[in-house]
């Protein structure tokens, strides 16, 4: 796949000049042996542009220690200026302040990268590789496939103590499925209180307080966060299996 820019060409005046690149180059991930040229805005930097797309793209989300969005990864890789985010999955505000001319840059981009982690998965496929690039809390995150399960746990050294017990599981199910849930509401589906567990959820980061109830004494709603999504390795809470299938 080629994507390729025209020209662009700003006014003197033009507020976008400050970001705004001068002239846009093409975004080559097909061919791997072509030196990609940056869309590079005023001042940029490409770093290691002398690798092709896809070596880059795949270093990138390899060192990257959670999930992180394309968008984000365009200003990892130097085509758009680098804005601070909490979050790398987490690209809307980011993105949100873009000028025209950045904007079309980052659509490129992104464009260009999803194209280069195709790529990079049909050849992990090919070469019976034990990972994949996956789509994870909003982001993408190099995982390795579910055949290899025990051998993660084994290296980990995963212990009895810091799995989930019976009641964890049952209570993050119940939030899963029926967020954003209040605790009485969680309560009468379990038949047992359910504070503490609610309590140990949110220190491990799988759930999270998401509001309150437009009801007397504006009780607490519960959620998930990003961190569950990234834990059971999913990418938004839409592709949770049904109930109908768990049976």
């Amino acid at each position: 796949m080629h994507i390729r820019d025209t020209e662009v060409v700003t006014d003197e005046t033009s507020p976008a000049q400050e970001s705004a690149a001068v002239e846009v180059t093409s975004i080559d991930s097909a061919t791997t042996s072509t030196t990609t040229k940056a869309l590079l805005f005023e001042g940029g930097d490409l770093p290691c542009g002398d690798l092709s797309l896809t070596a880059r793209v795949e270093a990138a989300i390899l060192l990257s220690d959670r999930p992180i969005s394309e968008a984000r990864l365009a200003e990892v890789l130097g085509f758009v200026p680098m804005k601070d985010c909490e979050n790398d999955a987490e690209d809307g505000a980011a993105t949100a302040k873009d000028s025209k001319a950045i904007a079309s840059r980052r659509k490129a981009a992104v464009d260009a990268i999803r194209t280069a982690i195709d790529e990079l998965n049909q050849t992990y496929a090919q070469t019976n590789r034990a990972f994949r690039i996956e789509s994870v809390s909003g982001g993408r995150q190099m995982i390795t496939l579910p055949a290899y399960g025990a051998i993660v746990a084994r290296l980990r050294g995963v212990k009895a103590q810091t799995r989930l017990s019976q009641a964890a599981v049952e209570t993050l199910s119940i939030v899963a499925y029926r967020q954003p849930i209040m605790r009485a509401q969680l309560e009468a589906i379990r038949g047992v209180a359910c504070g503490e567990v609610l309590k140990s959820l949110m220190e491990r980061r799988l759930v999270k307080i998401t509001g309150r109830a437009e009801e007397l004494g504006r009780p607490m709603l519960y959620g998930t966060t990003p961190e569950f999504l990234r834990v059971f390795g999913i990418a938004s809470i839409s592709d949770l299996p049904e109930a109908k299938d768990l049976r």
